[in-house]
């Protein structure tokens, strides 16, 4: 009898009914307003993006300007689209273009500074060593700091993200490999030298 009665409570609700409930949540007022959105911009990436690209910095560091312009690019790309999503009047009210026009810079500019900083971090996970000649002896080392590296992977999560940590990892053994015993004979180098 309590089972017959306890079903007879439930109530129906209809679609809009559910959709208000499920955005309800949702609160405009946490959202950036026009004032925020107006003053964030995607315009000033050529001088990172310079700094980025130039070739006689260490490559470390070049990858580390890589990581940091495009997870700031992101995250204002980011901001845009949730901002609009949570307000959507803020695509269509009237002198809202400059906003949109923005956004849209802010996705075309994360897009080609993610396939720019993808290229270079594939030719890094490609070739993450070098050999130098040291005390007559050819040794394999880091071509940079492979720390940096699986940061930059993490950072740009790309499909294959496993495989390439994987394959910064094994590089990373093969340098601790071959510098141990390098370092055994230039110790024995200099106890000869005494």
């Amino acid at each position: 009898m309590l089972l017959l009665s306890a079903s007879g409570c439930v109530k129906e609700i209809t679609s809009d009914e559910r959709l208000e409930r499920d955005t309800r949540s949702v609160a405009v007022k946490d959202s950036p307003g026009v004032t925020e959105l107006s003053k964030l911009t995607c315009d000033d990436t050529t001088q990172p993006l310079n700094k980025a690209r130039d070739v006689n910095r260490p490559e470390s560091d070049r990858l580390v300007d890589y990581v940091n312009l495009y997870s700031s690019l992101k995250d204002r790309t980011h901001t845009f689209e949730d901002a609009m999503a949570r307000n959507p009047d803020l695509s269509y009210r009237e002198g809202s273009q400059n906003l949109v026009n923005a956004k849209d810079t802010c996705i075309q500019q994360t897009a080609d500074v993610r396939v720019e900083f993808e290229t270079y971090l594939r030719e890094l996970v490609d070739v993450p060593t070098v050999q130098e000649i040291k005390g007559g002896n050819t040794v394999t080392v880091a071509r940079l700091d492979f720390a940096t590296l699986k940061k930059a992977i993490e950072t740009l999560d790309p499909d294959d993200r496993e495989q390439l940590l994987q394959r910064v990892g094994a590089a990373e053994k093969r340098v601790s490999t071959t510098a141990a015993p390098a370092e055994d004979t230039s110790g024995g180098g200099k106890r000869r030298g005494k």
